[in-house]
């Protein structure tokens, strides 16, 4: 489990640290690229995360199919994954190219910084295809629990998209001068290395084994299509929830924005390594489930949940240790430092919970219970988080209304879990899910 989770970090945790650079190289342009990157970026992620059931989706089926002893199948899984992808990346680029710079327009009011966004999205979003191959990719590797080859394409190319963001922004070594726009070129070209690795490799599978479809395969896509359903949605609530979040704090005054920006930015930090231990827990339960092991998929289980928990525990350890010393790495603000009290010891609290949370959500991925886990989110999102968010708002609560509204949030995400899991019905034997 831990050397699933370790290669599922690197994958998680690699993307996130190379904005951070591009952010630094290009915000040495001036503010004004800085602002227009930010936009940017934010705008190609909302558009590519709505899709990671690419990721999730194809490594439940596939792990099951692995698990039965039927490896040709979980790499068709990959194969007919790619076909959406391509279709999904083509459909993308052929909407948001010319609704780019109207697009920017209406989210800044700035016209330098909205041309800057627009070229630099008009670039980068010819690389959504390749986003999403690379997510088809993992999706089928992590079912056959192959973990060394989606970390060495995924790091790859993260590391030539660093080497010529830096060269092609500011034209060094005399490489061109692009400016902004080098950003999107260098993102592009690593998009391209790590994509196509994950296809290349998937192609070598394909022509080693006869047996695996080349073409697309209307049945097994319309199945993948069915989970996906259940994923985008489980996925916008998410988005809804942290944006809603967002735009209540920053109404709170300056240092409340900062403060909750700051904690949020370290919640999502941990959220990657709890969610890493989720996405082993979700190889290995749906492995032995399509083994038809069942005794072995509730040790893998309960082995995932005292992990996590385990892990989340120490980290709450640290933070609440940490209180007045971490937040002061990335602010000596004094209003700022008073404000993150309140977020801080929500957060540490969460944390427990969390790994609990993540570990039982990695469970029913791993089964296929997508169904489950879009309305236990959805019941989280709208019966609490939500309501408490604006209720902070109209009654003036602050920070501890929002931090109080993410915690009923969880609370009601481990209720429903736990009691699914507790139920059994998630354990299905075979190779198709539980909401197939």
């Amino acid at each position: 489990m831990l050397r699933l989770a370790a290669s599922a970090l690197v994958v998680l945790i690699a993307p996130p640290l190379y904005l951070m650079l591009d952010l630094a190289v290009v915000g040495r342009l001036g503010g004004a690229a800085l602002a227009a990157l930010a936009v940017a970026t934010l705008v190609l992620a909302i558009i590519s995360t709505q899709l990671t059931f690419l990721a999730y989706g194809t490594t439940a089926r596939s792990a099951r199919e692995f698990g039965a002893g039927r490896r040709s199948a979980a790499v068709r899984e990959g194969v007919q994954a790619s076909w959406i992808a391509l279709g999904a990346g083509a459909l993308i680029i052929a909407v948001a190219y010319p609704l780019a710079p109207p697009m920017m327009r209406g989210l800044v009011p700035d016209a330098v910084v909205a041309a800057d966004a627009a070229g630099w999205l008009r670039i980068a979003v010819f690389g959504v295809p390749l986003i999403l191959l690379a997510m088809a990719g993992n999706g089928w590797m992590r079912g056959v629990q192959d973990t060394r080859r989606p970390v060495i394409y995924v790091v790859s190319g993260l590391a030539v998209s660093a080497g010529l963001c830096v060269l092609l922004v500011h034209g060094l070594a005399g490489a061109p001068d692009l400016g902004m726009n080098g950003s999107a070129v260098a993102n592009l070209v690593g998009q391209a290395i790590t994509g196509l690795a994950f296809v290349g490799r998937l192609a070598r599978e394909a022509a080693a084994d006869d047996s695996i479809a080349r073409r697309p395969q209307w049945p097994v896509i319309r199945a993948q299509l069915v989970m996906a359903r259940d994923l985008i949605l489980r996925s916008a609530s998410f988005q809804i929830c942290f944006l809603s979040a967002a735009a209540v704090a920053a109404r709170c005054g300056v240092a409340q924005v900062a403060a909750h920006q700051l904690v949020l930015q370290l919640w999502e930090f941990i959220a990657l390594l709890l969610d890493s231990l989720a996405i082993a827990a979700q190889q290995l339960v749906g492995a032995a489930l399509g083994a038809g092991t069942l005794a072995a998929a509730r040790r893998d289980a309960k082995r995932a949940v005292v992990g996590s928990l385990a892990v989340s525990g120490l980290l709450a350890v640290v933070f609440a240790a940490g209180v007045s010393l971490i937040p002061q790495i990335f602010t000596d603000d004094a209003a700022i430092l008073q404000a993150t009290r309140t977020p801080w010891w929500f957060l540490v609290a969460m944390l427990p919970i969390a790994g609990i949370v993540f570990a039982l959500d990695g469970i029913l991925l791993g089964a296929g219970d997508v169904a489950f886990l879009r309305t236990a989110t959805l019941l989280g999102a709208l019966g609490g988080f939500l309501p408490l968010i604006w209720l902070s708002l109209a009654f003036d609560w602050g920070l501890a209304g929002i931090w109080t509204g993410l915690l009923v949030f969880m609370l009601t995400r481990l209720a429903a879990t736990a009691w699914r899991v507790r139920s059994g019905k998630w354990l299905r034997a075979g190779t198709e899910p539980v909401g197939a």
